[in-house]
């Protein structure tokens, strides 16, 4: 019995006017995004001949994708080598897709994640991308959340927060800005590594406000004419830097610092007519993994007009379209998502499409999952702040200010 509240998927005949008109001026652009669409039509087709007669095409490949991820945590292959640097970033994309699907690892295999993520800390503070390397924001933030999923006391104890502030001095320019490195470039997602880390660890107030003091006014300049956030200002709005601008922000608490209603204008044009997921930036194509980047942005964008304190009553984005994209576009059939139809399977667009499913079932009701197709497709929640289950950011932020609480009294 069909119920006013269930999710449907589109009618596809219906909706193929929503597609891209040139106007008889075809530009490559054009061609792109003709072609991109195509390749959707063809996910979407192939789903209206197989519904009656194959079940698990409105099915979420659960253990396939169980499979994929458990396989690349414990043996990656060779093409990963450019990846080097990011090592880090792979186990955080295994364990939060992991977590989203409901599963996680043995304990001897998490210790050995543990085990590797502290051998990346640098003597410097931070964590670097691999052993031995340099202490770099990005791989710091993957090997903070990675440690935080986990959530043992080992884990915790890998987090070695007075370095790690250190680290975060050491890479703060005069005006508030974060560099990825030392002596490295300035953009945004730096200032939200640092934030983001910052809080997640518990770093008492005093030490927040002179770690971030001109933080959220830098942030607030990297806002462009279109109403998104560029990677520092002067440059073109994006879909990921807005994330990390609005995001800064919010965990700042200094959203009334930027063009909220402008920023939600943007970001709600990235979602596309016909394919149902995001693009990252005007005039490009549909990618998975904005599926979270710009999905996320939207409720938080949300929370922070109407306030804190107050539910939002709907989520301002086709959170039906939106799943139904990632459902029949971007699995495969061994395992892993993707970014769009005839692209290979990465750790990336698994974690940031499943992270962005989970947003849009999510984000107006924990209580009343919105799922599309199949019960089997309901995903765990993520925090749209750090992109890590909400019960990790409470047993992280409980420890840490439980060693807060214990070193006050020490003194």
């Amino acid at each position: 019995m069909w119920s006013p509240d269930e999710l449907l998927f589109r009618d596809f005949q219906r909706i193929k006017n929503l597609k891209f008109d040139d106007e008889k001026v075809s530009t490559t652009t054009s061609r792109e995004q003709q072609k991109t669409e195509d390749s959707v039509e063809k996910c979407y087709e192939r789903f209206e001949r197989q519904q009656f007669l194959n079940p698990r095409l409105t099915q979420l490949n659960r253990i396939e994708h169980h499979k994929y991820l458990d396989l690349m945590l414990r043996t990656m292959p060779s093409h990963y080598q450019c990846l080097d640097s990011s090592r880090p970033w792979c186990v955080y994309w295994i364990l939060q897709s992991a977590q989203l699907l409901g599963f996680t690892f043995d304990d001897e295999t998490l210790s050995g994640v543990v085990q590797f993520l502290n051998n990346c800390r640098a003597p410097t503070g931070g964590f670097g991308g691999g052993p031995g390397q340099y202490a770099h924001l990005a791989p710091t933030y993957a090997a903070v959340n990675s440690l935080c999923i986990i959530g043992t006391e080992a884990a915790y104890q890998a987090i070695d927060r007075d370095s790690l502030v250190q680290f975060l001095f050491s890479v703060r320019d005069a005006d508030g800005s974060y560099r990825l490195h030392v002596d490295g470039e300035t953009d945004v997602r730096g200032a939200y590594c640092a934030i983001a880390v910052a809080k997640l660890v518990n770093v008492p107030e005093l030490v927040l406000k002179e770690l971030f003091s001109g933080t959220g006014d830098w942030i607030a300049g990297c806002q462009t004419y279109e109403g998104g956030f560029g990677g520092a200002p002067d440059l073109e709005a994006h879909g990921g830097y807005t994330f990390c601008g609005i995001a800064s922000l919010a965990l700042l608490n200094e959203a009334d610092k930027c063009d909220k209603k402008a920023l939600l204008q943007w970001i709600l044009r990235r979602q596309m007519s016909y394919e149902g997921g995001f693009q990252g930036r005007t005039n490009k194509l549909v990618d998975g993994c904005y599926s979270f980047w710009v999905g996320a942005t939207i409720p938080i964008t949300q929370a922070t007009l109407v306030g804190a304190d107050k539910s939002m009553e709907q989520t301002f984005f086709d959170i039906e379209a939106l799943q139904e994209y990632i459902l029949l576009c971007c699995q495969k059939a061994n395992g892993g998502l993707i970014d769009k139809p005839g692209k290979p399977q990465d750790l990336y667009h698994t974690c940031y499409t499943l992270s962005g499913v989970s947003i849009a079932q999510h984000s107006q009701s924990a209580q009343n999952p919105q799922v599309l197709g199949d019960m089997i497709n309901e995903l765990l929640p993520t925090h749209p702040l750090f992109n890590i289950p909400p019960k990790s950011v409470a047993a992280a932020l409980s420890y840490f200010a439980n060693i807060s609480s214990n070193s006050a009294q020490d003194g």
